[in-house]
């Protein structure tokens, strides 16, 4: 009997095709609630840091004092942890995956300070 099954298992896989898709060749279906790439609204961003010490891979550096944002994407796992704890909700998932590379890079965001000089 369990012969007749795995001849039924083997036509099956014979004339199915491949079941993997050729990434980046070939665009992967994404669903509704695929946990893709950290965004962030860097003009509401507080740099409160909640999110650096929330992330279990270290991935996020947040410097308050020259308020800058960054985040190392091939070391983040997207947990979602830091868009949880954001206070300001300025962190969301995107829809999308990170593009494959070569070298391990670091996305940095700097908010920009307008200074305004008081008028004579």
């Amino acid at each position: 009997m369990s012969v007749l099954s795995m001849t039924k298992t083997l036509f099956k896989n014979l004339f199915h095709g491949p079941y993997t898709v050729l990434y980046p060749i070939k665009e992967k279906e994404k669903f509704d609630r695929t946990r893709g790439k950290i965004e962030i609204s860097i003009d509401d961003c507080i740099f409160c840091s909640m999110c650096q010490r929330r992330c279990p891979t270290g991935a996020i550096t947040v410097e308050k004092a020259k308020a800058t944002w960054s985040i190392e994407p091939f070391s983040c796992i997207q947990c979602g942890y830091c868009t949880e704890v954001c206070p300001k909700k300025c962190l969301h998932m995107n829809n999308q995956y990170t593009a494959p590379s070569n070298e391990k890079t670091r996305n940095e965001f700097v908010k920009c300070m307008n200074t305004q000089s008081p008028s004579e």
